[in-house]
């Protein structure tokens, strides 16, 4: 995370295509905005755009705009996001989820600072910093066909990557801190140690955004200004016995094995943990990964995601 500010600082006040990498949950859309607000485009509009939950009908339209009476519905002019972020920031947010169609046509805008509207019969010029995220692997969407090559390389020109929480969990304190005074209202709140011990020992893959989500779920929940593990989520706090066994990680050798450096250690116990963890819930969930991402707290893409990763079949588990 050092390095990352470092980055944004000698970032900031340039104006080179930015790809930012990351889980889902993990905050780029804050490193996209903390790049904008340090750099000469700041006081001019930031303007985001999830490429992923806009269906393929309407992307054109949020993107370039459109003209009145181009289609169905389009009762008014829209100038679209390049349009409204002109002469600041636009960030594209899941742009490994954008069709290959319209992937076309925001590399040419990118090229030749030209917008057209849908169903428009002009053009107009715009100054924009493009800042792209996404969790997609795009080398392997490249390779696969679903990602133009043109436009990688015209977006991954410097690449920032955002570490998963369970590989900073240094900084959960100060981040769970920094939630309890933003929900908890006018009364100063705090963790007691056994909930702070919980959550320290929880993976989070759903990463800050689960984090922040659970700690509004224990400010609902708390009883008095002093938060205990009873009203945190079930997920962070499961210590039924088979939930224990199933979370278990290693441990890490005896006497005579050399203990891997701590960071190292972290990262083991916490690839050994989401698997356990995913594996439960999708014993709990029959199968059902739509049933089992709503126990996890996650998006159903992101947890399949994450089935992937750790070569889980959902197969395996239908009753």
């Amino acid at each position: 995370m050092r390095k990352l500010r470092a980055a944004l600082d000698r970032l900031a006040s340039q104006d080179v295509s930015i790809l930012i990498r990351g889980e889902s949950g993990t905050g780029k859309e804050l490193v996209a905005r903390a790049l904008h607000d340090r750099g000469v485009r700041r006081k001019r509009r930031f303007v985001a755009l999830n490429c992923g939950a806009i269906p393929e009908s309407l992307i054109d339209s949020e993107l370039f705009g459109h003209a009145k009476g181009s289609f169905t519905g389009a009762t008014a002019d829209r100038p679209g996001v390049f349009v409204e972020a002109d002469g600041g920031t636009l960030f594209l947010d899941e742009i490994g989820d954008m069709p290959l169609a319209v992937q076309a046509r925001l590399l040419r805008v990118l090229q030749e600072g030209e917008v057209r509207p849908v169903g428009g019969s002009g053009v107009r010029n715009v100054d924009v910093r493009v800042i792209a995220a996404t969790h997609v692997e795009l080398t392997l969407a490249v390779e696969q066909g679903r990602f133009r090559q043109d436009l990688f390389y015209r977006l991954n020109v410097v690449v920032l990557h955002v570490p998963p929480l369970r590989d900073r969990l240094e900084d959960l304190p100060i981040l769970a801190a920094h939630f309890l005074r933003k929900h908890g209202g006018t009364s100063p709140m705090s963790l007691s140690p056994d909930a702070l011990d919980a959550m320290m020992n929880y993976a989070w893959p759903g990463n800050v955004r689960e984090l922040e989500n659970a700690i509004m779920h224990a400010v609902a929940l708390r009883h008095g200004d002093v938060i205990s593990p009873e009203s945190l989520p079930n997920a962070v706090t499961v210590r039924d016995g088979r939930a224990a066994s199933a979370l278990a990680v290693p441990a890490l050798g005896g006497d005579d094995e050399q203990l891997p450096p701590l960071t190292e250690a972290k990262r083991r116990a916490s690839a050994v943990f989401e698997k356990n963890y995913l594996t439960m819930a999708m014993e709990r969930a029959k199968g059902s990964i739509s049933e089992a991402a709503r126990l996890a707290g996650l998006d159903r893409t992101n947890f399949r995601r994450l089935l992937q990763r750790h070569g889980i079949d959902a197969t395996a588990f239908k009753s």
